[in-house]
């Protein structure tokens, strides 16, 4: 790693708070020395699940203290106004006040979503921040936005989708123009609603490279780098692709666990179904940012483990080096001034 960053973790999130949370973040500490960590919550809890780490990792610890938790189920509104002092909300004021380059939680996503916008404001241009995640395919990845923030849509809110996913597949993957699908029930200009032709014709004019309309296969193609949706069609499609993938690993080992026979061409098949298993397994994409935001926040899945964490982290540094909401801003303004230019 290039200069040092200071990540904040909110260290009460998601169903299992420290026990995942300090594991996750003592095996970054030991493989990027330059990493520097502020563990925010409840100081007892992270201290006792601290107590055992080795000595020079908690020199790059720093324990925040914060006197309140958000619930898994509680409302959005509810966090923001109540709870003033959660691990969150402390968590996402060290990124405001410059303290940490980023913020990774696995708590309630619509809090972390109206905290963040509620603290760090969006990004100029941009009306309504958006979660993206990378999805594997059979070239590597694509970027699908919106995953749930937003459920309904206009055409100009797809078209900032548009920009923010296009920016951060350059920038995390170097692609000089990603191509931008519109997630769509056909590949025919006549298909579906009023709003998503509309939202054609908009990111058809902007100077995006825009390849049209995709279909729900073709996120899997390696034919676009980033997708673009409303939040429930967004939402519905990541946990119907999680879901199905856990089927097939079942489906896989029930046929080879029915008989001796099938157990033996298990084991001489055992190399390759572990790597099939690490392929599909869905730890090793955990982590979604809440683009559109000044400032960086990774949202992990509420029931990750250790290693699933782990991979938010990862996530949030790799947006770190990269200035992933500078990239935005800078595609923004050249949007506006193309369309200024018309």
């Amino acid at each position: 790693m290039g200069s040092g960053m200071t990540l904040a973790l909110d260290g009460m999130g998601g169903d299992h708070g420290p026990e995942v949370v300090i594991p996750a973040a003592l095996s970054m500490l030991r493989k990027n020395e330059d990493l520097q960590l502020i563990l925010v919550g409840d100081r007892d809890a992270l201290n006792q699940e601290l107590a055992r780490a080795r000595p020079e990792l908690k020199t790059r610890i720093t324990v925040r203290h914060a006197s309140q938790v958000v619930g898994m189920d509680e409302l959005p509104s509810q966090a923001l106004r109540s709870k003033k002092d959660s691990s969150m909300r402390v968590a996402i004021n060290l990124v405001k006040s410059g303290e940490a380059d980023a913020c990774v939680s696995a708590g309630n996503t619509g809090a972390l979503m109206a905290t963040s916008r509620f603290v760090l404001k969006t990004l100029p241009g941009i009306d309504r921040p958006a979660i993206i995640s990378p999805i594997p395919t059979g070239e590597g990845r694509t970027h699908m936005l919106d995953l749930g923030a937003n459920a309904d849509c206009t055409a100009e809110h797809l078209l900032q989708f548009g920009v923010m996913g296009s920016a951060l597949a350059t920038a995390i993957h170097d692609i000089e123009a990603p191509r931008v699908g519109l997630l769509n029930i056909g590949e025919e200009e006549t298909k579906g609603n009023e709003r998503i032709r509309e939202a054609s014709q908009v990111l058809q004019d902007s100077h995006l490279n825009y390849i049209g309309y995709v279909e729900g296969n073709d996120i899997f193609s390696g034919d676009v780098d980033v997708v673009v949706t409303d939040g429930f069609v967004g939402n519905v499609s990541l946990k119907t692709m999680e879901g199905v993938a856990k089927l097939i690993v079942r489906y896989i080992y029930e046929e080879f666990s029915k008989n001796w026979f099938t157990k033996l061409l298990a084991g001489i098949a055992m190399p390759v179904l572990k790597a099939l298993r690490r392929r599909l397994d869905p730890r090793r994409y955990n982590g979604a940012s809440l683009l559109g935001l000044q400032g960086i926040v990774i949202k992990s899945h509420g029931g990750a483990d250790a290693l699933a964490f782990e991979n938010a982290i990862q996530i949030a540094m790799l947006e770190v080096r990269k200035n992933v909401p500078q990239r935005i801003s800078q595609l923004l303004e050249a949007e506006e001034k193309e369309r200024r230019a018309v």
